[in-house]
């Protein structure tokens, strides 16, 4: 039976290993990740392909020192949102220049919208103008980001 991306699907050990290993260095050849995961590279590929087909991987990314490549303002935007507008505002966002990263929220706000600009004067067109007057938005709420870092995430080698 063929797994598609809405099936369950149990990760093991094995999988659990390759998805770490992954997430550390998406670059990894892959006869470097059989080696880690102690299975031959015909059965990483095959372990790949099939973690891709149920949608658990779904990409692979690099990651980047954002000011150092002229963004140098970010900050997380809280959306305030009229009932029933999330999904033509889903679309809006994911079309939006600067948008990296949204979420809907259950609390005092709808969405969080991670955005990434060039600089401050960006950043006011972008929550000014641009996110706020997107159908459906009635407020918003702007956290400059000052500094960041990488947590390390989820343990894959636990259940």
């Amino acid at each position: 039976m063929a797994i598609g991306k809405d099936s369950p699907y149990e990760l093991d050990t094995i999988d659990r290993r390759m998805i770490r290993e992954l997430v550390g260095d998406s670059r990894i050849s892959m006869r470097a990740l059989a080696e880690k995961a102690h299975i031959s590279r015909a059965h990483a590929y095959v372990r790949i392909e099939r973690l891709e087909g149920a949608g658990i991987i779904t990409g692979f990314t690099t990651r980047i020192a954002h000011d150092k490549a002229g963004f140098g303002s970010s900050a997380y935007v809280a959306l305030s949102i009229r009932q029933h507008s999330w999904r033509g505002l889903a679309t809006a966002l994911k079309s939006l220049a600067f948008v990296e990263h949204f979420s809907l929220l259950g609390g005092d706000f709808d969405v969080l919208v991670l955005v990434r600009v060039p600089d401050n004067r960006d950043l006011r067109h972008t929550v000014l103008e641009e996110l706020q007057g997107l159908d459906g938005v009635l407020s918003t709420r702007t956290w400059l980001i000052f500094e960041e870092g990488i947590g390390p995430g989820p343990d894959w080698e636990r259940n």
